[in-house]
This record gives structure tokens, C-alpha cells and sequence, in this order.
């Protein structure tokens, strides 16, 4: 990296002048300390800490929350790092803002969990030029040249949407139901690479099987209150409801309320198929409002502070990083509970 040349070289300098000085060795070594536990993003020292930029996506859900914790803990000062975090309020132009924010404060390293897959080309262009190594985080990017970032970080959405029809398959046959399920689904920001891949995943599979029917489909925005609202709309215009696909916790957890506002049994009455597998879900699956919860793994942050760590080595890294999920239906919901982290 051009930084690391530059540093490289005025390492190579100070070198040079201690030799001449050799009889102020002590005083030296004293003033080389206090200076690299000063120094700027720009600069370079054994003690220095690695300035990361992070955009993140905003707090709609209570993975994404998850998922800031886990970023803030991992990429603290007692960690190595210097942490600019910035909460983009579910905003790509706020996201675009930070990051050039960030490449003018020379930071070493940046990292975005985006808001959606298109209209990054121009500014990681620019992050480019500035020398800053970029790490997408959670949902994935489209861009027509893959060096504009580093690495991603994040979870196999197709396979958590055929985990999500395989387990409905399943457990239809299991219950002996081999009439029409009727199902709606509450999708997630449209365009985001989690809606993408959790719907595409989900739909491919499911329509292998002549018993389930997708009566509707529309986002959520990811977040409890629109949930409710949509799940609302489609309980006016459907009375035969069998299944709800609710593409994170949140929304699940509006369509629980409006169901149950309408009368029915939501994980009786109406299969409630959820993604994330936070916390909440478990202790909605122990109150038998939810049926499955497919993981979703939001704990990113010790694997992009490796990653990071690893950049400013300059060691190769591989370009896909998945991270390990599970699914988790209802009967071992209150097993797993005290096991889990968000």
C-alpha cells in the first residue's frame, strides 16, 4: 500500500537519526513511544491503533442491533482499533456521506454493511484511489469490477431460504398435511442481498411442491411495525392464510400481533417461518407464537477485525467469508436459549 511505503520510509528515516545520536538512546526510544501512541490514521507505529471506518445500515431490527455490538466489541481500543461508526438511518445516501467522510479522514481501513446491493461503483471507486481496503459486511454488493472491495463478510441467504421451504416441507408432512398451504410472505428492503437471496432461495424450492401456494408477497422494511401493517393488509384481502414467511424476527413478530389481533393462533392456526434467530424468537417459540427460526449469525465482528488486521499485513484474504448458521424450530427452542449470544 502507497501509506505503508510512506511509513515504511519515514520508520526507515527515524532509524537513521537514532544511529547518530546513540548517546540519546533512552530519550529516543522515550519520544518514538509517546509518538506512535499519537499518531494519525496516516501514520505508523508498533502501538498504533488500525482507524476502521463503519456504516452501518441503522438499528431497525433487533439483529442489526446484535450486529452493531458485536462490530463496536470486537473493534475496540483494547482490540488494536480506533472505531468511526456511523448509523446510516436504513439510508444509502447517508451511507455514501459517511464513507467519504471516512476517506477524508484517511482512515486505514473501511468497512460498510450496506443498504442495498446497487450504487456503490462511485464512492468504493474513490476509496479505491485513497488506498483504503473496504470489508462489506452482511448483505452483499453488485459492482461491475470486484477489486473495489476487499472481502465480504456475511451469511449464505439463498441456502437460509432453502433451509426455510426444506424445513416447511418437513414439517407439513410430519403434521400429515398434504392439502394446499396457502402462503404469504413479508419480505425484507427490497434489493437488500438478504430479501434477494432469502426470497429467491425460498420460492425455487418451494415450487418443487404442488401443495404450497404463494398467495402474496410484499416488504416489511425488516422492521416490527410494518410487519404488523402488511400482515394486516393481507388478512383483509386473504381468509385462508396456512403459512407466514416472515423474512427476519421483527416482522414475525408484527404479523404475531396481528394475527392474534384477528382472532387466529399464530403457530397453531397460522406455520410462522421466521430468519435471524434472535432471542426474542426463541422466547416466542417457548410461547408457541413461532414455529422455526432459520439462523442468521449477526456476530461479524471478531472475523472483520482478523480480516482488517490482516489487510494491513498485506496478506491475501479470501474475497467470500461466510459465517456458520443453524435452524432452530420450536422444540428445542428452550434448550438452545441459554446458549444463546443476541
Amino acid at each position: 500500500m502507497k501509506k505503508k511505503l510512506i511509513a515504511l520510509l519515514m520508520c526507515f528515516s527515524l532509524v537513521i537519526a537514532a544511529g547518530c545520536g546513540a548517546s540519546d538512546t533512552n530519550s529516543s526510544d522515550s519520544e518514538s513511544s509517546e509518538s506512535a501512541q499519537s499518531t494519525s490514521a496516516n501514520d505508523s507505529g508498533s502501538n498504533k491503533l488500525i482507524t476502521i471506518g463503519f456504516s452501518q445500515v441503522g438499528a431497525e431490527s433487533d439483529w442489526r442491533v446484535a450486529n452493531t455490538a458485536s462490530m463496536k466489541s470486537a473493534l475496540s481500543e483494547k482490540n488494536g482499533f480506533k472505531l468511526i461508526f456511523a448509523d446510516a438511518q436504513q439510508k444509502q445516501e447517508n451511507q455514501i456521506k459517511a464513507v467519504r467522510d471516512f476517506i477524508s479522514q484517511d482512515v486505514d481501513v473501511i468497512a460498510i454493511a450496506p443498504v442495498t446491493e446497487t450504487g456503490w461503483e462511485t464512492v468504493l471507486g474513490e476509496a479505491k484511489d485513497a488506498d483504503i481496503p473496504v470489508i462489506i459486511v452482511d448483505r452483499m454488493i453488485k459492482v461491475s469490477d470486484d477489486s473495489l472491495f476487499s472481502c465480504w463478510v456475511g451469511s449464505d441467504f439463498q441456502k437460509e431460504g432453502v433451509n426455510a421451504a426444506e424445513w416447511l416441507v418437513n414439517y407439513m408432512k410430519e403434521k400429515g398435511k398434504t392439502d394446499k398451504q396457502n402462503v404469504v410472505v413479508l419480505q425484507g428492503t427490497i434489493g437488500s442481498s438478504a430479501e434477494i437471496g432469502r426470497t429467491k432461495g425460498f420460492g425455487d424450492t418451494i415450487k418443487k411442491y404442488d401443495n404450497f401456494n404463494i398467495l402474496a408477497q410484499q416488504t416489511g422494511e425488516f422492521t416490527q411495525a410494518k410487519g404488523q401493517e402488511v400482515m394486516e393488509s393481507f388478512l383483509k384481502q386473504y381468509n385462508d392464510i396456512d403459512v407466514v414467511i416472515a423474512q427476519n424476527d421483527n416482522m414475525a413478530f408484527g404479523a404475531i400481533d396481528a394475527l392474534k389481533a384477528a382472532g387466529k393462533a399464530p403457530g397453531k392456526d397460522v406455520t410462522i417461518v421466521s430468519f435471524d434467530a434472535v432471542k426474542a424468537a426463541f422466547k416466542s417459540m417457548i410461547a408457541g407464537d413461532m414455529n422455526v427460526s432459520v439462523e442468521c449469525n449477526p456476530l461479524h465482528g471478531p472475523r472483520v477485525a482478523e480480516l482488517a488486521k490482516k489487510l494491513m499485513n498485506d496478506e491475501k484474504v479470501e474475497k467470500i467469508q461466510y459465517v456458520d448458521e443453524k435452524v432452530y424450530p420450536a422444540e428445542i427452542a428452550e434448550k438452545e436459549l441459554p446458549n444463546r449470544q443476541y
